[in-house]
């Protein structure tokens, strides 16, 4: 049914209230959704796929729990506890284990556990002598050009030397993008640390000015008893019939005042029109969608260039007599320099409860990246004994594992690379060209989940405006 039919003729001076359209059930669309659904603006959810949340799903396999994408939500704002309290998540929220402050990064073939103290850092032999020294240079390094999009590679070497590079911030970098350093944009990938440098002059400067304006807990490591799957599970539920799975949008138009969305559902197409459209998609879907009549949409077809490179997660399961290690951490992150065939590995059952039947231990292992995308690719078999063969050499696994499950995403997280600026000028173009439109999430706000959280409110705030009131 066209939506226009449902807004029957109103008195002169009343205007009829057409749905904002969010095309896009993952976090950040979800969020959207549901922030104006709270308002009582009317919204529709459109979701390709068969269940909310995109990426993210939890699945419990009697006492075992996976985690398909994100493992642990970043708590570091007022914003996010409020989220999850008026979401009526807030009682059941689990902080990280005190052990998941431990980290480990492999050197030398070895997991040698972060420094987290000046004595720890003092003593830890995962940073030579002249390493540690050169870092008291730091403070006396001059600023980038203002106007440089210079790579976290370059910026790292330039500040703090090349050893911290290889040892620190590569593995970190593999953690989060599971991306290049030499690649990535400084001031795109990791804001903070570009702010850093050009607020203060020096990384050190920064974070002893960050420390003492900041007052209270700078945040936790939290998940849920059934795994943060519970996030799009409770949005979902909140959103009833206003999400619509498995509709998959097939154009986007104007007419006249309205946005009119084309989708399939069960091989049926549809035409309706909204008031608003949001877009929280990630950057290649969005670069697929066909404009019409929108001046500058075209300019969206570049975020394909974006790249997004496989990643596999492989949950094993194995006894805990099996595995050498004490798993007393988060996990452990390997440097290119290692050569490894993994990116890194979490202790998912150290960080939360209800990981792991009693006696077992569940091990979160990522594989491919840009760093190596073919073993992303590999079969199952050949990468399943890929993986053990790096736990055996790296914590002491041996045996076969009593659980076990690949994951692979074909096109996973967005890298913001050098150059990533005129990719947000694409999406800023296509919003100043047609009012009503609005861009966000991973194609531009930030990939963690914190950021897609965030990026939902944001444009829930933009967009409830355009509801023109009955």
């Amino acid at each position: 049914m066209n939506q226009l039919e449902a807004c029957p003729p109103r008195p002169a001076g009343r205007t009829c209230v057409w749905p904002v359209a969010v095309i896009g059930g993952g976090v950040t669309g979800l969020t959207a959704a549901w922030h104006l659904h709270r308002q009582g603006v009317p919204v529709v959810v459109f979701e390709a796929g068969p269940a909310p949340g995109g990426v993210m799903a939890s699945v419990r396999d009697g006492d075992w729990l996976r985690e398909t994408g994100p493992n642990t939500l970043f708590e570091n704002t007022p914003e996010i506890t409020a989220f999850l309290n008026d979401l009526g998540l807030g009682a059941r929220r689990l902080v990280a284990a005190p052990a998941a402050q431990k980290r480990y990064v492999v050197r030398r073939g070895l997991p040698v556990a972060l420094p987290h103290s000046p004595l720890s850092f003092a003593t830890s032999p995962l940073l030579s002598w002249s390493a540690k020294l050169g870092l008291l240079r730091e403070p006396f390094i001059g600023r980038a050009p203002a106007d440089q999009d210079e790579s976290v590679a370059a910026f790292v070497t330039r500040r703090l030397g090349r050893e911290f590079l290889d040892y620190i911030v590569n593995p970190f970098v593999a953690g989060v993008f599971a991306g290049d350093p030499a690649a990535l944009s400084v001031r795109h990938a990791f804001p903070k640390l570009h702010k850093l440098e050009r607020d203060h002059g020096s990384l050190a400067r920064g974070s002893l000015a960050r420390r003492n304006a900041t007052a209270g807990p700078r945040g936790s490591m939290i998940s849920f008893p059934d795994g943060l799957g519970e996030i799009p599970r409770a949005l979902a539920r909140a959103l009833g019939s206003d999400l619509r799975l498995n509709h998959r949008v097939t154009a986007v138009r104007r007419a006249g005042s309205a946005w009119r969305i084309h989708s399939t559902v069960g091989g049926l197409g549809l035409e309706e029109d909204f008031s608003a459209v949001i877009c929280a998609l990630p950057p290649d879907s969005l670069a697929r969608l066909p404009f019409d009549g929108v001046p500058g949409a075209a300019g969206l077809a570049s975020l394909r260039q974006i790249p997004q490179p496989p990643v596999a997660s492989v949950f094993l399961g194995y006894r805990r007599e099996d595995v050498a290690h004490p798993l007393d951490g988060f996990g452990l992150l390997t440097p290119e320099v290692e050569h490894r065939r993994i990116l890194g590995t979490l202790f998912s059952s150290t960080l939360f409860p209800g990981r792991a039947p009693a006696g077992h231990v569940g091990l979160t292992t990522f594989v491919g990246g840009t760093r190596q995308p073919e073993l992303a690719r590999a079969d199952g078999d050949a990468l399943l004994a890929s993986v053990q063969a790096e736990l055996a050499a790296l914590l002491g696994v041996r045996g076969a594992p009593v659980r076990a499950h690949i994951q692979r995403w074909p096109r996973a997280i967005a890298q913001y690379t050098v150059g990533f600026q005129s990719f947000k000028d694409a999406c800023a173009a296509a919003q100043r060209g047609a009012p009503g439109l609005f861009i966000g999430g991973p194609a531009c706000d930030g990939v963690s989940l914190s950021q897609c959280i965030t990026a939902g409110a944001r444009l829930a705030g933009a967009a409830a405006p355009m509801i023109a009131a009955p």
